[in-house]
């Protein structure tokens, strides 16, 4: 009845992964979310394993998954430096972990964390041009919400991770010459 084979079998039900199994980026990591861009990795792994390894779908989709993970390692980062400059270096760890009991603090942080994503998507490269907002990071914002740091948070992010390229950044109130 039950096979590793099958994609559709309790995902997510097993605490202790391998490497081939975590859906971040570090063997062991228990702090996903079982959201949509969770799934879309675990799928890709799954059609992956099914696959000859000599084959070119194969390096394909290995080389997909390897890219997918070092693009959420690069946007853990990114947050994990801003945390730190904000004075948050022991609390940088709990206030980006993620996990399926995660709750947001109040219901009515959702539409300001949503709307603090959307914002910090748009007008800072905090995020890569390709990313597609995780789900994982409406509960890290809401986090900032309640401690009252999202808005520093952000002109942090504005900063470090302008939206403009460097060549036309404005620093003490002049441009740059073009």
């Amino acid at each position: 009845l039950c096979s590793n084979n099958n994609p559709y079998t309790s995902f997510g039900a097993t605490l202790a992964r391998d490497e081939e199994q975590n859906l971040w980026s570090t063997p062991h990591d228990v702090t996903h979310t079982e959201a949509d861009d969770d799934r879309v990795l675990y799928n890709m792994i799954v059609v992956r394993n099914q696959l000859d390894k000599d084959s070119e779908e194969w390096q394909k989709l290995n080389y997909d998954i390897y890219t997918l993970r070092q693009t959420r390692k690069e946007v853990r980062s990114r947050w994990k430096h801003i945390l730190e400059d904000l004075g948050f270096q022991k609390e940088v760890d709990s206030l980006l972990s993620v996990t399926k009991l995660s709750i947001i603090s109040d219901s009515q942080n959702m539409g300001k964390a949503r709307d603090f994503l959307l914002k910090l998507a748009e007008e800072t490269n905090i995020f890569p041009t390709s990313w597609e907002l995780s789900e994982r990071y409406l509960f890290v914002v809401d986090r900032l919400i309640a401690l009252d740091a999202a808005d520093e948070f952000f002109k942090m992010a504005s900063v470090v991770y302008p939206k403009r390229p460097s060549k036309e950044r404005v620093d003490d109130g002049h441009k740059a010459p073009q």
